[in-house]
């Protein structure tokens, strides 16, 4: 699986921006598919995952009322829609694909996505 997001951009604090994940590869309607950020000296960090047919998603506690996180298989593409944008925000989003993910599981932990993105940045300014 081969990503590539967008969407990224420079937005005022309580704006909203979309993020888009491409995916070319056969794996990726097989995929657990998340999106992680990682901000100015900070470790990445699990922001949303969602299971392979879209029914189940889940969010980080800083962001759960804020953003949402869908997919679309026939277009192979996952996006994180971002609203109430804070400062603390600002980061380095990746997306990023499970392959192997056993049955429904759904993992928020970096180390089981084995494909990512190459990141879009998000600055919200206050």
């Amino acid at each position: 699986v081969q990503l590539q997001a967008s969407g990224g951009g420079l937005v005022q604090a309580g704006g909203s921006l979309r993020l888009s994940c491409a995916a070319s590869g056969r794996t990726f309607g097989r995929s657990v598919m998340g999106w992680f950020r990682q901000g100015p000296g900070k470790e990445r960090e699990f922001v949303a995952a969602i299971s392979r047919s879209g029914s189940q998603a889940y969010l980080a506690d800083a962001v759960k009322d804020r953003f949402t996180i869908s997919r679309d298989n026939a277009k192979r593409m996952v996006n994180l829609q971002m609203n109430s944008l804070k400062p603390e925000d600002t980061a380095v989003y990746f997306c990023a694909a499970d392959s192997t993910a056993i049955l429904s599981h759904v993992s928020t932990l970096e180390k089981d996505y084995d494909y990512w993105g190459q990141g879009t940045q998000v600055t919200v300014s206050s």
